[in-house]
């Protein structure tokens, strides 16, 4: 168990100006507080960010990557980072406006309850949602399958998630993860083989029309790829440890 239970909200950022002032509005509509990663933004981002944080100095710190380190370089520096700041877990949120934020005391107090699980979402889709990324979203669910032996993980890219964050920082120490798009889903696999708890919940995803995506097409989807294939190796490794623990409760 955890000795105690505080909780803050970690968002990385990356050239999502337009988006994160909402974000941040709707984050802050809550009592929570806010750690914003600048994951090498542009400067327009900067400004943006800077400003953010000096208007909610009590609530709100913002750590600044000096150059790009992808989506999982950004939300490891902010794990190391509330670590340090003495915070036992981490709710990890998108900027770009694509979570539910009405969601986010369930996700909250379900972790309460369980605290030493990952908490993690999986979409309810609108019309907004682009149907070929759709659908090669569930093939990356079948290999997800395949590589934990199990249909536990609901959705394996969702990046609406509270994090132990005792629990994630030595996992990181022990197994290192992708640091761009692969990161969620290697994570979340390398949880489970832990034996660790995983819960899922179901929640609301928009994709506005005006979104801006960083995700690249070519270098993203090869590293998707690589990923796989290196889950899929570990797990045959891993594969009479994950059948006895299975066997075994």
């Amino acid at each position: 168990m955890v000795d105690s239970y505080n909780l803050a909200v970690l968002i990385p950022v990356y050239n999502h100006e337009e988006s994160i002032g909402q974000t941040l509005s709707e984050v802050l509509s809550y009592e929570y507080p806010v750690l914003l990663v600048d994951d090498g933004s542009r400067e327009t981002c900067q400004q943006v960010l800077l400003d953010l944080a000096e208007s909610f100095p009590d609530r709100v710190t913002l750590i600044r990557l000096e150059s790009n380190m992808g989506k999982g370089g950004a939300i490891k520096a902010g794990f190391k980072q509330l670590k340090a700041d003495g915070y036992s877990h981490a709710v990890q949120i998108d900027s770009d406006g694509q979570h539910s934020l009405s969601d986010l005391p369930l996700f909250v107090a379900t972790s309460v309850e369980n605290p030493l699980a990952l908490v993690t979402g999986y979409p309810v889709y609108d019309e907004s949602v682009p149907k070929l990324r759709y659908y090669c979203r569930y093939l990356t669910h079948v290999w997800i399958w395949i590589n934990t032996l199990s249909f536990k993980i609901r959705d394996s890219m969702c990046g609406f998630r509270v994090y132990p964050l005792n629990r994630v920082t030595k996992l990181l120490e022990d197994e290192p993860c992708g640091n761009r798009m692969d990161f969620d889903p290697e994570l979340i696999v390398r949880w489970s083989w832990c034996g660790y708890a995983i819960v899922n919940l179901p929640t609301r995803v928009n994709y506005p029309a005006d979104g801006v995506s960083h995700f690249k097409l070519w270098l993203d989807n090869w590293l998707i790829s690589v990923m796989h294939t290196r889950l899929f190796f570990g797990m045959l490794i891993r594969f009479p440890k994950i059948i006895f623990r299975r066997i075994n409760g």
